[in-house]
């Protein structure tokens, strides 16, 4: 439930910014969450490492502490005493801190009291594959939609509504931009770079993808070529479609790379083609674990290649119905005579009793 409501809650709702072929990000998500006649607003708050979530905390939760969820923890309490308590004082300020703005957007906004609403704040850097600062990010967002950002090459504050005017007014006036800013380029690359120190097994690996094409034909004739990658990491990867050579820019349909659910990823690209043409078609794979781009190309299956399955196909059926025989002989006290005189039917008789004969 607690991975759905931030599902829902904050990561459908702030835009988060892409990251670079190689690159690495350090991301906080907080969320606070009115509860009408039910006291405080609950919040709660994450944070992850490019894809993987290292640490989170829930104001709900017995003691409002921050919990590690990675492997490497213990080597980051190691290289930084003290963080995850760190973590916890820092996130029981801002517990404080949301409920308080609630209350103010509450103003800003006409609200009248009651009614369930949503504060948002996205923050983090991300840095080049060779460690260097690269930029920074941070949002707001209330009930939903956007409500304030910071712009880093400005340091100054975009309102993303009317009632977000008064807000940039107020950090205006104290200067809390360019301490931002210091922020992302400082502490945050550092924290960043520590994570990726000691959590570099899983961090800094590189997982090729498994690649494979399929071929679909519809009713009507249609016929489809997928490009589907699987079990690759990082996520980055770049799936294209050529024909004769040429990178086909329309006409594909795709889904954006998505976790597998055991640390890697998977993502595919198709394309729709005329029938007998397949050949015509080349899917490219990039990939930071892939040494050279790969290329593939639609091969129909060859006639041997037919015969392995259907043989297989055949060793499948007979593995079944002799399993089937041996599961009625067994449950019948092992009397075949048994289960034919239940059959009533002389053709499925006349079948078991030969069976039971040669057994």
């Amino acid at each position: 439930m607690e991975l759905l409501v931030r599902s829902l809650v904050f990561l459908g709702t702030l835009a988060l910014p892409g990251t670079w072929a190689g690159s690495h990000s350090l991301r906080f998500f907080l969320t606070s969450v009115t509860r009408p006649g039910l006291g405080d607003p609950r919040f709660f708050a994450v944070g992850y490492v490019d894809d993987h979530l290292f640490g989170d905390f829930y104001s709900d939760r017995e003691g409002q502490r921050a919990e590690p969820r990675v492997p490497w923890s213990e080597a980051m309490e190691r290289e930084e005493p003290g963080y995850t308590e760190d973590k916890t004082v820092e996130a029981r300020r801002w517990t404080q801190r949301f409920r308080v703005t609630l209350e103010t957007l509450r103003g800003y906004f006409n609200q009248s009291a009651g009614g369930v609403h949503t504060l948002q704040r996205m923050i983090g850097c991300e840095v080049t594959p060779e460690l260097g600062f690269r930029r920074g990010f941070l949002q707001f967002a209330y009930d939903g939609q956007d409500y304030i950002a910071l712009d880093t090459e400005t340091s100054t504050w975009t309102a993303a509504s009317p009632p977000a005017v008064n807000t940039k007014h107020e950090w205006e006036a104290d200067g809390s931009a360019e301490k931002e800013k210091i922020y992302l380029e400082g502490r945050c690359v550092i924290e960043l770079k520590k994570h990726l120190k000691v959590g570099k097994e899983t961090l800094l690996r590189t997982d090729p993808p498994s690649v494979r094409m399929i071929r679909h034909a519809a009713p009507h004739g249609e016929v489809t070529l997928r490009c589907l990658a699987q079990d690759f990491y990082p996520a980055d990867i770049s799936l294209t479609w050529l024909r004769d050579g040429q990178e086909l820019l329309q006409d594909m349909e795709f889904i954006e790379t998505r976790p597998a659910g055991d640390g890697t990823f998977q993502k595919w690209a198709a394309v729709g083609v005329t029938p007998g043409e397949e050949g015509e078609y080349t899917c490219r794979v990039q990939h930071e674990g892939l040494p050279e781009p790969l290329t593939l190309r639609w091969e129909p299956p060859s006639s041997s290649t037919w015969w392995y399955i259907v043989g297989g196909i055949a060793a499948g059926l007979l593995v079944v119905i002799a399993g089937l025989w041996y599961w009625r002989k067994k449950n019948s006290g092992g009397k075949g005579g048994d289960y034919v005189s239940a059959a009533g039917n002389d053709s499925a008789q006349g079948s078991d009793v030969s069976l039971t004969a040669k057994a």
